[in-house]
């Protein structure tokens, strides 16, 4: 395998890294330490919102989008350098990741021309805010199994339902929903796609803490009573939501194995050894990262071949997130005690690299269990691989 970029790509890197030298927000050069920081992508201060308007303008916040979508139509090497640069300097493009990098990326995949202006590029210029309404109390893992209903009412949609580990949505301006708008179709079959803005009458977000929750609280439940949504609003035709689900799932899973190799690698810089048993430990999280790299990177190499290989995306999602809770296990028991103890964290672990935030690693530890569920749960993966990769029959 050969790791290495030819120079259009390597003219693309030396682009960007200029642009970058040039415009990093002062915190994150360490010139300015008064800047209000921002504590999860829910709370967005203004000049996090310059920063984003920024890249959008400039066509380096999506640079695969066409430029009147902040991008430069950039290729798929070209997009991995530009993350390679940003994960260098523990700086994202945007602190609503969700909106920019699920909700929009859907619109552009399945909306309007319509709704791509009135949704689309507000998100990306982060005029407004966005957050994904999936999950339900009995619809997680098995999101087909969602209860949320749809009732058509003239040129409205009339939802009634509840969402819950909604990410941001105490803050956010608008939701995308997936609803049931047919009961009688197959589970699969009856869903579809809403965007409801939040101050849509009827709509009641809760916010709530979790147990690692120290300087902020993101997770929501979220209520729909009789809320009348304009048939506008649907995302890609009626009772085909499901393909926008997995198409927005997608838009979460992209690259994501750059994010665990990211964080690997920071672990084996703060994972200081001792002892045998250590030392092992030490060595297995070394050889995880090493993986994650070279998996990825054959991935990646396929996609830019135009070579879809979606049972890869299972196996280095399932590889990287049960690799990060296998280290932080580790690294939490040869802490002892002290790994209870609250200090402050820096990047990746601190949100956006902001050493304002205090964690343990207890609480890192506590954290990877989400990882193992987000974007599709490791029994999940295991399924997919076991079925597409293994060509094992789905009933034994």
């Amino acid at each position: 395998m050969q790791l290495t970029f030819d120079a259009e790509v390597e003219a693309f890197r030396t682009e960007f890294v200029a642009f970058l030298d040039a415009h990093l927000p002062a915190f994150v050069t360490g010139s300015a330490e008064t800047l209000e920081r921002p504590q999860s992508s829910s709370h967005i201060p203004e000049w996090a919102r310059r920063w984003q308007r920024l890249l959008f303008d400039s066509g380096w916040l999506l640079p695969g989008n066409p430029p009147e979508f902040g991008g430069r139509n950039a290729t798929l090497l070209q997009q991995y350098v530009y993350a390679e640069e940003l994960a260098r300097r523990r700086m994202y493009q945007s602190f609503n990741p969700q909106g920019v990098g699920i909700i929009a990326a859907s619109l552009l995949s399945f909306g309007t021309p319509a709704q791509k202006q009135r949704w689309a590029v507000p998100i990306l210029r982060a005029e407004i805010t966005a957050s994904l309404g999936m999950s339900e109390p009995g619809a997680g893992s098995d999101l087909a199994s969602l209860k949320t209903r749809a009732v058509l009412d003239g040129d409205h949609f009339v939802v009634n339902g509840q969402k819950v580990w909604t990410s941001g949505a105490h803050h956010a301006d608008v939701l995308l929903t997936f609803v049931r708008t047919d009961p009688d179709a197959p589970k699969h079959k009856g869903i579809s796609a809403l965007l409801i803005p939040t101050d849509t009458p009827g709509v009641v977000r809760r916010p709530f803490a979790s147990v690692s929750d120290h300087d902020d609280v993101d997770f929501n439940e979220v209520f729909f009573t009789d809320a009348r949504v304009p048939v506008e609003n649907l995302v890609g035709e009626l009772n085909a939501g499901w393909r926008v689900a997995t198409g927005s799932l997608g838009h979460e899973r992209a690259m994501l194995w750059m994010d665990y190799a990211d964080m690997l690698h920071a672990l084996t810089v703060e994972f200081t050894p001792s002892g045998a048993v250590q030392r092992d430990h030490y060595e297995t999280l070394v050889m995880d990262r090493h993986a994650m790299q070279l998996l990825g990177s054959a991935t990646l190499a396929k996609a830019a071949r135009g070579e879809e290989d979606v049972p890869a995306q299972s196996v280095l999602k399932l590889l990287g997130s049960e690799a990060m809770q296998r280290a932080c296990e580790d690294a939490l028991s040869a802490k002892g005690p002290e790994g209870l103890v609250l200090h402050a964290v820096t990047a990746p672990y601190a949100p956006l690299n902001l050493d304002s935030h205090y964690s343990s690693w207890f609480d890192r530890y506590v954290r990877t269990f989400a990882a193992t569920i987000a974007g599709g749960t490791s029994e999940i993966q295991r399924n997919i691989i076991a079925e597409r990769v293994l060509g094992l029959p789905r009933n034994l």
